[in-house]
């Protein structure tokens, strides 16, 4: 894991130096992230107060982890579910919080809830911002073939991703970072390392780094550029190609990435650069041997 320093060039602080105790209202709709978070921040001293989520609907893709619910919450704090962001700035100010913690939320929260708290509202955005703004960022970093994914702790304005930042770190990209199962817990484990540094700051009114228009991206929807699959390239570009469409969590307005073969159209669901063994079929790309290890058939 390679982690870099804070956006101010300082070492981090030890947990909770520097940072005053918190009440923190927080935005997620990720289980697995919302638990070691909150658990985190009770143990630096801090008091998330509430869990906002949104309410599932029909027409989004099976989620790759569980839904938000009172199963799953962590004992000692509201779980509100919510089906837009109207409401939102009511829901938060009854809570009195120091903070909003945003971490995967799908929709722009409106500025009115943002200012609410005392001293704002941050976000975990995974990339390297102003690199990859946008909601699938872990996809960019496969299709443009980075080394590494990025985890940035930012502040919250009016638009996406485009506040001031924090801390950033980066997580090398491994040949077997094929699904969310395999990248969450360092993103994760990352994000938390540098969470100390960040409240420090944020505590210190510090209002961070802006952000420049150099090297910023938009890190959008896959469509029908990115669609098909060309044995053609090397076998490391269509490795990347297929895990980066599964970083898109389905929300890609069309299925991909689709190989045509033997006169079969199948979508690629995951492949390996070594042979895996068991039913794994191998095909040839441009520069040598690729393993389709998932797959279905399209027509």
């Amino acid at each position: 894991m390679d982690q870099s320093l804070p956006a101010t060039g300082e070492a981090p602080l030890p947990d909770g130096a520097g940072a005053e105790l918190l009440r923190v209202f927080l935005v997620s709709t990720l289980v697995p992230v919302a638990g070691p978070l909150i658990e985190r921040l009770r143990q630096l001293g801090h008091q998330p107060v509430a869990w906002l989520a949104p309410r599932r609907r029909p027409q989004w893709p099976t989620p790759p982890f569980p839904n938000t619910n009172d199963e799953v919450a962590p004992p000692g704090l509201d779980v509100l579910l919510v089906n837009g962001t109207a409401m939102l700035e009511p829901l938060v100010r009854p809570y009195r919080p120091d903070l909003l913690l945003c971490w995967a939320f799908p929709w722009k929260i409106p500025l009115t809830a943002l200012e609410t708290p005392r001293l704002g509202s941050i976000n975990l955005h995974p990339g390297l911002l102003p690199r990859h703004r946008g909601p699938v960022p872990l996809a960019w970093a496969l299709r443009d073939g980075d080394p590494h994914f990025g985890v940035t702790w930012n502040r919250m304005d009016a638009e996406f991703d485009t506040g001031p930042i924090l801390a950033q770190a980066t997580v090398p990209i491994e040949d077997d970072d094929c699904t969310i199962d395999d990248v969450a817990p360092k993103l994760v484990a990352t994000a938390l390392d540098l969470l100390p540094a960040v409240l420090a700051r944020v505590s210190a009114g510090d209002r961070g780094e802006p952000q420049t228009a150099e090297g910023a991206s938009w890190a959008g929807h896959f469509g029908e550029d990115y669609a098909t699959i060309d044995l053609a390239r090397p076998a490391p570009y269509v490795h990347d190609q297929v895990r980066a469409w599964h970083f898109t969590f389905g929300l890609a307005p069309l299925p991909g990435p689709i190989l045509a073969l033997n006169g079969k159209r199948v979508r690629v669901l995951r492949t390996s650069l070594r042979d895996p063994g068991g039913d794994a079929w191998r095909v040839e790309a441009g520069d040598g041997p690729l393993w389709i290890v998932e797959s279905e058939q399209t027509g």
